[in-house]
């Protein structure tokens, strides 16, 4: 069942880069920037990172929470959190439980060849845990401030 606008977030309990539990509820009473990556340390996933990494001050003033998932492992995310000095959680979602219940994994294609993947997907969630803003098929340049617009017309500061 696709995701839907002002819908409830579906509910997802994962780890993040410190093999850490998290989970959605976590983050109840703040806003989440929930977004779905394809993989660590390439070049469109580290610079929408390091653009969320670079932002977060003026996210955290919003009261806004970044949470980044990716099928990558523990391992892979602690790398790329030290490689890049990222300062938000990141989940492993090796088993695209979590991709799949936002339905993010979707089957792509790449010259002509088919394969499952993530579709890069940025959703913003309220304080009560509803789905408010959803942006499918992000691409990176410019995304983040198009976040940060976004919330600074909707979130009261």
């Amino acid at each position: 069942m696709p995701v839907k606008l002002n819908a409830a977030a579906p509910a997802f309990k994962g780890v993040d880069h410190n093999n850490e539990p998290i989970a959605l509820k976590d983050a109840k009473g703040s806003w989440v920037i929930l977004y779905f990556y394809p993989k660590d340390n390439t070049s469109g996933c580290t610079k929408q990172a390091c653009d969320f990494r670079d932002s977060m001050k003026s996210l955290i003033k919003m009261d806004v929470t970044v949470i980044g998932v990716s099928p990558d492992s523990v391992k892979s995310h602690q790398k790329f959190i030290k490689d890049h000095d990222l300062n938000f959680r990141l989940i492993s979602d090796e088993g695209k439980s979590i991709c799949e219940k936002y339905g993010v994994w979707v089957q792509k294609s790449m010259y002509g060849r088919a394969y499952m993947g993530v579709e890069r997907t940025t959703f913003i969630i309220d304080p009560e845990g509803k789905i408010k803003h959803i942006y499918p098929k992000v691409k990176v340049p410019g995304h983040v401030d198009e976040v940060k617009t976004w919330l600074k017309e909707h979130v009261k500061s």
